[in-house]
C-alpha cells in the first residue's frame, strides 16, 4: 500500500524552486573555495545517473553491500527481528532495500528522499514487490529532523542508510545528520549504516573518475541543474571532472575545475573562478573500526554489530540509539 503522493516535506518558492538548493548554491559560489553540498547532485537526472554509476566494474561499493546484505540475511534476521518500520533515508532507487526486506519482514517501509518524482517511482516499484506491506513515501531534506507518517508511530524502527552516503559529509556535518536521526527514529531504534572502508588510492580514484565518465557526467549534472533551476549561465565547457584522494582528511574529493578564466551570474548575482580554481562537489570520507565507532558514538547512537565483505572493502554496522548517559 502507498499514500497517493507520499508525505511532502521540501520547502519550494512560488516557482517551484527549492529554497535551500538556492541558498546553498549562492552561499557556496560566494566562498574563497567554491563549495555545494553533496545532496544537490541528487535531482532526478543526477538519482538516474548515480544508478548507472553501481553498475560500473570500478565502482565497487554496491557490489560488496549486496554481498553483505546476502550472505548475512540470517544474522539480520536475528538481531533486528520482524514488525519493525524500516525508514531509509536517501532511498534512491532502493535497489539494495528488498534484500533487507526479506529478510526482516517489517511492519511497514518509509523511503525518505530529496527528489520526489524518483522517490514516487521506485516506491511505487517497491510496494508491487511487496504487496502486503505498507509503504509511505517521504519527499524531504534529510538532513533534518523528519516527520515520520503518522501510521508508524507506535512501531519500533529501523533506520537504514546504505551506501556509505554518511561518508559525503566533513564531520560536523556528518554528527548532525546521526543526532536527527536519533531524534526522527526515537531512543530504542536502530541504525543500519554502510561505510566505505580505507583502500589503496587507484582502487579509491578509479570508483570517482570512470573510464567511461559516468561520474563526471554526474557532477557536470549538478551545473545543468543550477543553470537549469536557479537562472544560471555556467559555462560547462569551461569546467572538468577531477577526483583526487586526500589522505590527511582519509578521503576522495570531486572537484568542477575551471579550464579558463570565467564570470557567469546564478540567480541574478555575479560570480567568477581563474583557471585552476574549483568548486568541491563531494567529499567521500573512508572509515576504518575506530574511526566509524566514533563517529557513531559522537551522533548517539551504541555500535552493536559489524559486518564486511569477503574482501574487506565495505562494512556495515548495526547501531542502537540508547538511553542518554550523563556519566561513563
Amino acid at each position: 500500500m502507498m499514500t497517493k503522493k507520499g508525505l511532502r516535506l521540501v520547502d519550494h518558492d512560488e516557482e517551484g524552486v527549492n529554497n535551500a538548493f538556492r541558498a546553498d548554491v549562492l552561499e557556496g559560489l560566494s566562498q574563497e573555495q567554491k563549495a555545494i553540498p553533496a545532496r544537490w547532485l541528487y535531482d532526478d537526472a543526477g538519482s538516474q545517473l548515480f544508478e548507472d554509476i553501481t553498475q560500473l566494474p570500478e565502482y565497487y561499493p554496491t557490489r560488496a553491500e549486496t554481498e553483505i546484505l546476502t550472505d548475512r540475511a540470517g544474522e539480520f534476521a536475528d538481531l533486528i527481528g520482524r514488525g519493525r518500520a524500516v525508514v531509509e533515508f536517501g532511498s534512491g532507487s532502493s535497489v539494495k532495500t528488498p534484500l533487507l526486506l526479506k529478510a526482516i519482514k517489517p511492519a511497514a517501509y518509509v523511503p525518505l528522499d530529496i527528489s520526489g518524482d524518483f522517490l514516487r517511482a521506485a516506491a511505487a516499484d517497491l510496494a508491487t514487490k511487496f504487496p502486503g506491506l505498507p509503504v509511505y513515501p517521504v519527499e524531504a531534506d534529510f538532513m533534518r529532523t523528519v516527520e515520520l507518517p503518522k501510521e508508524i508511530a507506535d512501531l519500533p524502527k529501523l533506520g537504514f542508510f546504505p551506501g556509505s552516503t554518511i561518508g559525503n559529509m566533513v564531520a560536523r556535518t556528518a554528527v548532525d545528520l546521526l543526532r536527527n536521526m536519533r531524534e526522527t527514529l526515537g531512543t530504542g531504534a536502530q541504525l543500519l549504516i554502510g561505510m566505505d572502508l580505507i583502500k589503496d588510492e587507484e582502487v579509491l580514484v578509479a570508483a570517482y573518475d570512470d573510464a567511461a565518465g559516468v561520474t563526471a557526467e554526474f557532477n557536470y549534472n549538478l551545473v545543468r541543474r543550477i543553470n537549469r533551476e536557479l537562472d544560471g549561465d555556467i559555462p560547462l565547457d569551461a569546467l572538468n571532472h577531477e577526483a583526487r584522494w586526500v589522505d590527511d582528511f582519509a578521503r576522495i574529493e570531486m572537484h568542477l575545475v575551471a579550464s579558463r578564466d570565467i564570470g557567469f551570474t546564478v540567480c541574478g548575482e555575479d560570480f567568477s573562478m581563474r583557471a585552476g580554481d574549483t568548486i568541491h562537489t563531494e567529499n567521500s570520507h573512508k572509515f576504518d573500526r575506530r574511526t566509524a565507532n566514533t563517529l557513531l558514538l559522537a551522533g548517539g547512537w551504541e555500535p552493536q554489530t559489524r559486518w564486511l565483505d569477503g574482501k574487506a572493502r565495505f562494512s556495515l554496522i548495526l547501531a542502537e540509539a540508547r538511553p542518554p548517559r550523563s556519566a561513563p
